[in-house]
């Protein structure tokens, strides 16, 4: 019975190093970003050898996995069931740039960090597709073709933008809702029925 006791405190203090070596990474990319993130500050701020995070993580690819698994547990993104819910188009564009607005207020030192560095190594991908599948949902049900169609699902894009918001929010520093009175304008100018 000692033997299996051992074992399962051995393996608690396994999955507690690796916690904290996944909240250590997950920090320092919030602070500087993966590309930036060097193990050698993991293991310091993880309170563990440089050895004990690659016995971990043997791979980088694991690591960033186990990383982003765990932010998005803390942090998830907004509900696209609930926006897809809304039958309204206008009433579900409203819904979808407050919730996604709100995301990347309080997540914003995080996705900086993030989407600088895509270019660089194979991280932000999870978010890109959230911001692509978002455009698709606010763009359904507007009853437009062609070019119209078109200039509206541009400006959706352009609206549900990390880097818009960001621009709008700090670039020209527009209060919150300054920042989405200016994204529901530039869709609404170019949505049925406008004047």
């Amino acid at each position: 019975m000692a033997r299996k006791y051992q074992l399962g405190v051995r393996a608690e203090r396994q999955q507690a190093t690796r916690r904290r070596i996944v909240e250590a990474t997950v920090e320092l990319h919030r602070r500087v970003g993966p590309a930036r993130t060097e193990v050698s500050a993991i293991a310091e701020l993880a309170g563990v050898e440089r050895v004990t995070v690659y016995r971990h993580f043997p791979e980088q690819q694991q690591l960033l996995a186990a990383c982003s698994e765990h932010y998005r547990a803390l942090n998830p993104l907004p509900d696209l069931a609930a926006l897809r819910r809304v039958r309204d188009p206008r009433e579900r564009l409203r819904a979808g740039l407050e919730a996604a607005y709100a995301y990347y207020e309080a997540n914003e030192a995080m996705m900086a960090n993030v989407l600088r560095d895509a270019a660089l190594m194979p991280v932000g991908g999870g978010f890109l597709r959230f911001q692509a599948e978002l455009s698709r949902c606010l763009a359904a049900g507007w009853g437009l073709r062609g070019g119209p169609r078109a200039r509206l699902v541009a400006a959706i894009g352009l609206a549900v933008d990390f880097g818009t918001w960001r621009r709008l929010r700090r670039g020209e520093g527009l209060s919150r809702a300054g920042t989405l009175e200016v994204a529901l304008g530039m869709v609404g100018a170019l949505a049925p029925g406008h004047r």
